[in-house]
C-alpha cells in the first residue's frame, strides 16, 4: 500500500505477446491466444513479473492470428486494392482477461504506438448473466424450459484448481443426472476446454469415463480446443455435438501460407515461439538458461501433424471472419481514397495521404462496403453495420486419435422467410454413441397421449407435467395438449376421449321395438274400448247400461277411445302439426273423460240422497246436471289449451345437450308452465272425483258404481303422481315413452275398473242385469 504522497500508479505489466508489422496503415487486433495462470494477487506487496511457465497457450487459436496476417499479405499483393498504400498490423494478446484487453486497446489507440484509424477484432465475451436475461425469455416464449441453469466457474489461478474440480464435479453430476438430453453450451471459445473435463470428472467420481450421452449445442464462437495438459484426452464427449459456425470456405493459398510458418523462417512473430513449444511439446534451446529438460524443438515440425484440438490446417469459421474483416477494412479504405481523389481534382493522387485520415471517417465507407473474397463469397453489411452472413449448422463427428470432422447438416439464412430461416438435414446427423443412433428425446415428462391433457407439476418448470384424463364430454385429439376441448353440440366424445363422433338424430319411431310396442298397446286398448262401446250400445236398453246416465257412459267410452288413439301423435318424427295437437288433444280428451267420471260420481251421490223421503235433490237429478258438469269442466281445460296455443305454442325442436350421444328431435312444449297447468287441472278433476267417490263408496246398493270409481281414480291418481318424477328424470325419446305409458295406464285403469264389472254382467251374468238386482240393498 502507498505510505506517502510520492507513490505513483504504474501501468500494467508489459504485454509479452505482440506481433507488429509496420506499413503505411496499421490494423490493430486483439487476439485470445493464451492465459496466465498464477497465484492470486492480494495487493499486500508488489507482485513479481509473471513467469512464462505460468502461461498456457490455446494452440488452436493461433490460426486466428495467421488468418489476419494472411489477409494483410494478400491485400498488399493485390494491385487493385490500395495500389499505393500498404497495410500492416499490430496484434496483442488479451490473455482472456478484461483488464489486459482494455490495456491492449489503450496501447493501440494511444500515442505509445503509431498518431492513425484502426479496426479491432475481439472475441465475443458477453457474460452468462446477460445471456440468461436475454435468451431465456425467448426460449420460454417458444415453449422451451430449463431443467437447470448452472454457472461454470472459470479457472483464474492454479491455487483454485482443486476447488474448481470440486465445483466441476457437482456441475457434472447435475448435468448428467438431469432428464435433459440436450444441453445448450454458451460461453467464450475457451469454455469448450472445461467441457472436456467431464470424462475426467466422471472417472474420478464414479470410476467410469463414459458419461451419459448428451446432445451438446454450442454457440458460434466456440471451437473444439484443448489445453496442453489435455493433449491426450479423449474427445468422445463432443461426438455428436451440434454447433453454429460462421459460414466459411476454403481460401486458395491459405494452407501453403500456414505451412510456410516456422520459427526458423518467420521473424517478428511474438506468438509463434510459445505456440510452437506448447503445441509440439518441445523446448527451444536457450543459451541463457543452459541445458533444458524435454524434447528440443528443431523449428521444422509439421503443423499438419498436430491434433485437430490443437491446430487445424483448414480455416475455421472464426478465422474466416477475421480474414474477411481485414478485407472489409481494406476495401473501405480503397473506396474512401477514391472518393477523396474524385472530390479533390487539384490534389495529386500520390500526394493524398491516408495516414492523415481520422478513424471515424472510415465508418461510413465500412458500412457500405461490398465485395467478393478470394473464395467467391459475397461480403457486405446491413443497415446496422452487421455482416450479412448466415451460419452453418455443424455436427461434430469424433474419430480415433482425437481427429474429428465437421459435417455440415444445416444452414441458418437470416434473409430467408421466418419459417425457412433454419434448415437441417436430420438424416445427416451423427448422434452421440449413447443414443445408439436413435433420435434423441429430451423431455421432462413423457408425451401425453390423445385423450389426456397436461397438468403442470406444482413448483416445477412448465415442461414437467402429469397427464390427466380429459373431463367427461371433452377430448384431446393430439399429443401434449394443454387442455381438452369440448365437442361441438352436434358431436360427442368417444370412450377414449380422443375423437368427436357425430351424434345420431333420435326420436320415438315406429321402427324401433319401444315405439312399436307402445303403438301396439294403444291400438289394442282402442279395439277393446271400441268393442265395449259397441257392446254397451247393443244392450243400451238394459238396466246396467241405463243406470247412472247412459249418455255419460257413452261419452266416457268415446273419450277413452280417443285417449288411446291420441298416443299415436307422440310416436314418429315431431312435426309442427303433431307438436301442436298432441298435448292439447291429450289434455282436452282426458279432461272430458275425468269430467265424465266426476259427473257419474256426483250422479250416484245425488241419486242416493234423492231416495230419502222429503229430499229436495230430485230437482237436481237429470241429464242437465251431468251434461253441465262434463261441458263446463271440459271447456275450462279447452280454455287453458287455447291460451297455451295463443301465447307460447309447442313447436318442433332439437335438443343437443340432454343426451351425450344423441341429437333429440322433440316437441318443445313452448311454455312449461302451461304444460303443467294442463296436467294440474286434470289432476284437480281427478282428485275431486276420487274424493266424492270415496265418501260414496259405502252406499248400500248391491251394485254401487262409486266403489268402482273410487278404485279407478286411485289407480289414475297413482299413475299421474308417479309420472312427474319419472318424466323429469327421463331424457329424449324415453320422456315421450313415459308420457305414453302414463296415458295408456291411466286410461286402461279407468276402462278396466269402471267398465269391466258391467261387461262381466252383460256377457256372463245376464240374470243380474235387472233393476231389482241392481238396486237392492245389502243386508
Amino acid at each position: 500500500m502507498c505510505k506517502s504522497m510520492k507513490c505513483r500508479v504504474n501501468g500494467p505489466h508489459h504485454l509479452h505477446h505482440t506481433y507488429p508489422q509496420s506499413e503505411d496503415l496499421i490494423i490493430g487486433g486483439i487476439a485470445s491466444h493464451g492465459v496466465f495462470v498464477s497465484n492470486l494477487i492480494d495487493f499486500t506487496e508488489e507482485p513479481s513479473p509473471v513467469l512464462l511457465d505460468d502461461f498456457v497457450v490455446v494452440p488452436k487459436y493461433y490460426q486466428h492470428i495467421l488468418a489476419l496476417a494472411f489477409a494483410v499479405k494478400e491485400t498488399n499483393e493485390n494491385p487493385e486494392i490500395l495500389p499505393n498504400v500498404t497495410l500492416g498490423f499490430h496484434l496483442y494478446d488479451s490473455y482472456f482477461s478484461a483488464r489486459q484487453t482494455y490495456h491492449a486497446t489503450m496501447l493501440l489507440m494511444s500515442t505509445l504506438e503509431r498518431w492513425v484509424w484502426i479496426g479491432v477484432l475481439i472475441m465475443d465475451n458477453d457474460n452468462g448473466e446477460r445471456f440468461v436475461q436475454t435468451v431465456v425469455p425467448l426460449f420460454s416464449q417458444s415453449g422451451i424450459c430449463f431443467a437447470l441453469i448452472e454457472r461454470l466457474p472459470v479457472l483464474v489461478s492454479f491455487t483454485e484448481f482443486n476447488g474448481l474440480l470440486v465445483q466441476g464435479a457437482k456441475f457434472h453430476d447435475k448435468v448428467m443426472d438431469s432428464k435433459a438430453n440436450v444441453v445448450v453450451f454458451y460461453g467464450e471459445s475457451l469454455s469448450v476446454m472445461y467441457l472436456r473435463w467431464f470424462p475426467y470428472l466422471s472417472e474420478k467420481e464414479h470410476g467410469t469415463n463414459i458419461p451419459r450421452g448428451k446432445v451438446w449445442i454450442m454457440t458460434a464462437q466456440m471451437e473444439l480446443t484443448s489445453y496442453i495438459c489435455q493433449r491426450n484426452w479423449d474427445t468422445e464427449i463432443i461426438h455428436g455435438a451440434l454447433s453454429f459456425t460462421i459460414h466459411s470456405n476454403e481460401l486458395p493459398g491459405f494452407k501453403q501460407f500456414v505451412e510456410s510458418k516456422s520459427p526458423s523462417r518467420t521473424k517478428g512473430d511474438g506468438f509463434l515461439r510459445d505456440f510452437w513449444q506448447q503445441a509440439f511439446g518441445c523446448v527451444f534451446p536457450d543459451t541463457a538458461v543452459g541445458e533444458v529438460d524435454g524434447n528440443i524443438c528443431i523449428g521444422e515440425e509439421e503443423l499438419e501433424s498436430l491434433p485437430g484440438t490443437f491446430f487445424e490446417m483448414s480455416m475455421t469459421g472464426h478465422s474466416y471472419n477475421i480474414y474477411n474483416g481485414v478485407y472489409a477494412v481494406a476495401h473501405a479504405l480503397n473506396i474512401m481514397s477514391s472518393s477523396r481523389v474524385k472530390h479533390s481534382p487539384m490534389v495529386d493522387r500520390e500526394g493524398l495521404k491516408l495516414q492523415n485520415l481520422q478513424m471515424w471517417q472510415l465508418h461510413y465507407f465500412l458500412r457500405h462496403v461490398s465485395f467478393n473474397n478470394s473464395a467467391g463469397d459475397k461480403i457486405s453489411f446491413d443497415h446496422n453495420g452487421e455482416l450479412l452472413a448466415g451460419f452453418d449448422v455443424i455436427n461434430w463427428v469424433v474419430s480415433s486419435n482425437q481427429t474429428f470432422h465437421r459435417v455440415k447438416v444445416g444452414r441458418v439464412d437470416p434473409d430467408g422467410p421466418p419459417d425457412q430461416a433454419l434448415s437441417i438435414n436430420e438424416d445427416a446427423i451423427t448422434w452421440n454413441n449413447w443414443f445408439n443412433q436413435a433420435w434423441p428425446l429430451s423431455v421432462c415428462s413423457e408425451s401425453c397421449h390423445p385423450g389426456t391433457s397436461k397438468k403442470v407439476k406444482e413448483g416445477e418448470p412448465f415442461c414437467c407435467y402429469d397427464c390427466i384424463p380429459c373431463p367427461k364430454g371433452k377430448i384431446s385429439d393430439q399429443k401434449d395438449m394443454n387442455e381438452c376441448n369440448k365437442c361441438t353440440g352436434e358431436k360427442y366424445a368417444n370412450s377414449k376421449q380422443d375423437l368427436c363422433i357425430p351424434k345420431a338424430a333420435t326420436f320415438l319411431s315406429y321402427e324401433e321395438p319401444l315405439g312399436l310396442s307402445l303403438a301396439s298397446f294403444a291400438l289394442s286398448f282402442s279395439l277393446i274400448t271400441a268393442f265395449m262401446l259397441g257392446m254397451f250400445m247393443k244392450h243400451h236398453d238394459t238396466p246396467i247400461v241405463k243406470s247412472n246416465n247412459r249418455d255419460v257412459t257413452y261419452t266416457l267410452l268415446i273419450s277413452l277411445l280417443l285417449c288411446f288413439l291420441c298416443t299415436l301423435l307422440f310416436i314418429g318424427q315431431p312435426q309442427k302439426a303433431t307438436c301442436l295437437l298432441r298435448q292439447t288433444a291429450f289434455g282436452i280428451i282426458f279432461s272430458v273423460a275425468v269430467s265424465c267420471v266426476l259427473a257419474k260420481t256426483i250422479t250416484v251421490v245425488l241419486a242416493f240422497m234423492a231416495t230419502k223421503p222429503g229430499s229436495r235433490m230430485r230437482k237436481w237429478m237429470g241429464k242437465r246436471l251431468t251434461n253441465s258438469i262434463v261441458v263446463s269442466c271440459s271447456l275450462n281445460e279447452a280454455g287453458i289449451c287455447a291460451i297455451w296455443l295463443a301465447t307460447s305454442p309447442p313447436f318442433p325442436d332439437v335438443d343437443i345437450h340432454s343426451v351425450t350421444e344423441e341429437i333429440i328431435l322433440e316437441c318443445n312444449e313452448g311454455s312449461v308452465t302451461m304444460f303443467y297447468g294442463v296436467l294440474g287441472y286434470m289432476g284437480f278433476l281427478a282428485i275431486a272425483s276420487f274424493t266424492v267417490a270415496f265418501f260414496a263408496r259405502k252406499l248400500p246398493d248391491s251394485f254401487n258404481e262409486a266403489k268402482l270409481i273410487t278404485f279407478s281414480m286411485l289407480v289414475f291418481c297413482s299413475v299421474w303422481v308417479s309420472f312427474v318424477p319419472s318424466y323429469l328424470s327421463s331424457k329424449g325419446k324415453y320422456m315421450v315413452a313415459v308420457e305414453i305409458f302414463s296415458i295408456l295406464t291411466s286410461s286402461g285403469g279407468l276402462l278396466s275398473c269402471i267398465f269391466s264389472p258391467k261387461y262381466y254382467i252383460i256377457l256372463l251374468r245376464p240374470e243380474l242385469n235387472n233393476r231389482e238386482q241392481l238396486t237392492r240393498r245389502k243386508e
